[in-house]
């Protein structure tokens, strides 16, 4: 089920009533509501790929159970089971095909002729996710960190959450599995900013993101045709259409969550206001930068090898993140170069030197911050060319449009462009709050305005043709 379906509301309406119905100390039958909606919400793309989460989560509960307390050996024997299941359901439905082709390619270079079968292999939506998910609440009972729970349906529930189930974010046992197993009391205020959230996050969806999507679409289709001009302008637009889309998606998660008394995780925080790519990362889908860092850079060594040694860790990690985005050479050179930009930062010691909110405090940036935030940016956008691009052949194609000696363009691509200059300019005065539109420190009055603004912003120049997140790809 979409977010951005019609049936999602109503949806949303039923589960949303009879939670809430519920008395509070009847957590179990409140989790187990939770589990049956959130298989609801997964099954209404596919019913058959309800056995996939099941499976995933009965073995990683399983597996928990009976880490503490083996021997070495054992211990060892149960994460490894935990990592087949999880990441061989992944490798096969997201990866098989791709090994496949690239394996005959090979051959064909080599001078082999090649005829390798490929399988009509349906990806199921959110599998990246919840895999991710899951295979942490092991990871960390394995190295003991958190306690197994006992309580099968609140691990359930925790593995299946339907708000961040399919896209993210990807949370920690440690943090978002306690919630499931204490009592939830509504909360007016945290149910308004849940509303106003969702809210957000459906105009940064279906007024930013779908429509550039038709834009970015033409120009990437019909790159040769342009200037320079207008191929730096279909990134630009790809670049806060695939924003729009995964920000929207993770603002409506949190926001629902809210309406339930849950919270998740901070997934974005202005990204694109980075002064340098080690900010940009550490606002740029933080829940799978820190599982990343967490579960890949940090046991490889981390920052704490020789130098070479830390340069490979960086390589890794990043190309791995790249190749998690997708079975194409495109998104492991996307990784690879981002691996590549964050190198200078670690040589110099310089990768956490912006922690802080960029002109905290002030109307504008110093002209050192500007600088620093345009260049981080057109780092980024070269780096989109790759990930938008369908191979590499057309990524270089396009890139070397982009830096052709004309630069002038006839490209009606104003309304875009303006959607994403109104998006910049809220987001820059909310910077300091976790989302752009948290108007919540203005009079009711003033407050009601902003929403019936934005509702008239979706209702007039939403695209409702229930296109599915970018992510979903994932």
């Amino acid at each position: 089920m979409l977010f951005n379906s019609l049936e999602f509301p109503i949806f949303l309406a039923i589960v949303f009533g009879l939670y809430w119905l519920l008395p509070s100390d009847r957590i179990r039958m409140r989790n187990l509501l939770l589990l049956v909606a959130s298989y609801v919400f997964y099954g209404w793309w596919d019913w058959r790929f309800l056995s996939l989460i099941f499976l995933s989560s009965l073995v990683d509960y399983v597996v928990g159970l009976h880490i503490p307390g083996s021997t070495k050996r054992k211990r060892r024997w149960l994460l490894g089971c935990s990592l087949f299941m999880n990441l061989g359901a992944l490798g096969f439905f997201k990866y098989f095909n791709f090994f496949v082709d690239s394996f005959a390619s090979f051959l064909e270079s080599m001078g082999f002729q090649a005829n390798l079968p490929t399988l009509q292999i349906i990806l199921p939506v959110g599998i990246s996710f919840y895999t991710f998910q899951t295979l942490s609440y092991t990871i960390d009972i394995y190295r003991k960190q958190i306690e197994p729970t006992k309580d099968i349906l609140a691990f359930f529930a925790f593995v299946s959450f339907f708000p961040q189930l399919v896209a993210g974010p990807i949370e920690r046992a440690k943090s978002l599995l306690p919630q499931f197993q204490i009592e939830h009391k509504f909360d007016p205020d945290s149910a308004a900013d849940g509303a106003r959230q969702m809210l957000w996050g459906m105009f940064k969806k279906v007024v930013i993101a779908d429509n550039l999507a038709h834009m970015v679409e033409a120009l990437f289709n019909d790159y040769s045709t342009l200037s320079g001009l207008g191929t730096f302008i279909g990134v630009y637009l790809f670049a806060f259409q695939i924003y729009c889309d995964f920000s929207g998606y993770s603002d409506i998660a949190i926001g629902t969550a809210k309406l339930f008394g849950f919270r998740l995780m901070r997934n974005f925080a202005y990204p694109y206001f980075s002064r340098d790519i080690g900010e940009f990362w550490r606002r740029w889908h933080i829940s799978l930068s820190t599982w990343f860092r967490d579960y890949i850079f940090i046991p490889l060594g981390g920052s704490r090898v020789p130098k070479l040694h830390r340069i490979w860790n960086i390589i890794v990690t990043f190309t791995v993140s790249g190749f998690w985005h997708g079975a194409n050479w495109t998104f492991v050179f996307w990784g690879l170069l981002n691996g590549l930009y964050y190198i200078p930062l670690m040589l110099m010691n310089k990768q956490k030197q912006h922690t802080d909110i960029v002109a905290a405090g002030r109307l504008l940036p110093t002209l050192r911050d500007a600088a620093a935030m345009l260049l981080t940016f057109f780092m980024v956008l070269i780096a989109w060319v790759f990930f938008r691009a369908k191979n590499l052949s057309h990524a270089f194609a396009y890139l070397g449009h982009m830096f052709s000696h004309t630069w002038l363009s006839g490209l009606e691509c104003e309304t875009g462009i303006a959607w994403t200059f109104l998006l910049i300019s809220i987001e820059w005065f909310g910077r300091e709050k976790q989302y752009g539109f948290d108007v919540s420190r203005f009079s009711t009055p003033v407050r009601w305005c902003f929403y019936l603004g934005l509702s008239l912003l979706v209702l007039f120049f939403g695209n409702f043709n229930q296109s599915e997140f970018i992510y979903f790809q994932f």
